[in-house]
């Protein structure tokens, strides 16, 4: 699928040539004349990158990045016909990631646009890779492999030992009690005769722990439930 830039400009005429340079490099391009409609395009499309105009009327760019921050990262590059140093330095520092002094080169705009969008797909790619590799200290959980290795060793565990102990390790430091641990992980009403959870976290320590009875990873806290 194409990547969808955001072109952001009060004037019309660089809004259509903008446009006209990505679409023939292949790129969707949506567009807004202003700071509101363009934060308006932000929050009802998926948008991975936007080229935005520093002086416009009302919000001006600078803004308009500002808005832009509180909730996304994609990449920003700013058009500007201001060329002094502290503007550019101005504008990076309110979260844009490039800066392109108007009138601009054609084919410069692209591939800056062409490099923003590599850096921000690696790094999106990394962030993902990341969130799926949980490391404490010498306990690794890879949630897209469902394995678990302790230092280099794999450790064996069946699923439902393994969502708990992902379950944990994804909110480390917070306490789950058995019950709630047992409805996030069988996703049914919990009974209080039941020991089902306290069975998995012995058998789960038995795998993990280097002494099962007195652990550093998975921790009891008394009365309350379990953490790690």
């Amino acid at each position: 699928m194409a990547n969808r830039i955001l072109i952001v400009d009060d004037d019309d005429e660089i809004r259509k040539i903008t446009g006209i340079y990505l679409a023939n490099e292949g790129f969707e391009v949506l567009k807004a004349e202003n700071g509101p409609e363009a934060l308006e395009v932000i929050k009802n499309h998926v948008v991975d990158l936007v080229i935005l105009d520093i002086m416009m009327p009302g919000m001006d760019g600078i803004e308009v990045c500002l808005k832009i921050r509180e909730k996304d990262v994609m990449p920003i590059i700013f058009l500007s016909a201001k060329s002094e140093d502290l503007d550019k330095i101005q504008g990076l520092a309110s979260g844009a990631d490039d800066y392109i002094i108007k009138p601009f080169n054609a084919m410069e705009l692209i591939a800056r646009v062409k490099s923003n969008l590599r850096r921000y797909t690696k790094y999106s790619a990394t962030q993902n890779a990341n969130k799926n590799l949980i490391e404490i200290g010498n306990l690794t959980i890879n949630a897209d492999t469902r394995e678990v290795f302790i230092g280099n060793n794999n450790v064996r565990l069946t699923p439902k030992e393994f969502d708990i102990l992902e379950l944990l390790a994804r909110n480390k430091g917070i306490v789950f009690s058995i019950e709630k641990i047992y409805e996030r992980v069988w996703g049914e009403a919990f009974y209080k005769s039941d020991n089902t959870v306290m069975v998995h976290i012995t058998k789960i320590r038995e795998k993990i722990e280097p002494d099962p009875k007195k652990p550093i990873y998975i921790k009891t806290v008394w009365g309350v439930g379990y953490k790690i």
